[in-house]
């Protein structure tokens, strides 16, 4: 199994310096995919990847490029659903593990906020992204990282 690669669903993602501080410390290449609006890096282990404005462009191109064992960071429900049947890591930016256990529930909650502000029970507010969130992500992407790195079999 190769070497993980960790891909993020870089629109507005707020742990980008977080992802590379722990790519770097393991020495994982980064795949920042975006509709644009990515600052270039000089950094060989950076890659920056700008798809089409389309709906889910980002999202269809990480679906279609990463592999099980790689790192997915998102907030997307539904990307983390692809990602995690793919056999994929992933973890949202508030350091949240998706994992075949908890995709279904994730998926389930994601439906019925979307239906409560649909029928106007709900503003739909997201909770403000704190230090705590932050410290949260930079620990769980390490522990993930980590574990994919283990299952790495040398050539």
């Amino acid at each position: 199994m190769p070497a993980p690669i960790i891909y993020v669903d870089a629109d507005a993602c707020p742990v980008k310096a977080e992802v590379e501080k722990v790519a770097e410390r393991h020495g994982v290449v980064v795949t920042y995919v975006s509709n644009g609006g990515l600052r270039p890096s000089r950094d060989p282990m950076i890659r920056n990847v700008v798809v089409s404005k389309g709906a889910d462009a980002a999202d269809d191109w990480i679906v279609e490029n990463a592999s099980a064992n790689d790192v997915v960071v998102t907030a997307d429900i539904p990307l983390a659903a692809r990602t995690v049947a793919l056999g994929a890591h992933v973890v949202g930016p508030t350091g949240r593990p998706f994992t075949t256990e908890t995709i279904g529930m994730a998926v389930a909650m994601r439906d019925l906020k979307q239906h409560l502000r649909e029928t106007g029970e709900s503003r739909g507010f997201n909770a403000a992204f704190t230090p705590q969130d932050r410290s949260r992500f930079l620990g769980e992407l390490d522990r993930i990282l980590r574990r994919a790195l283990k299952s790495v079999t040398p050539d």
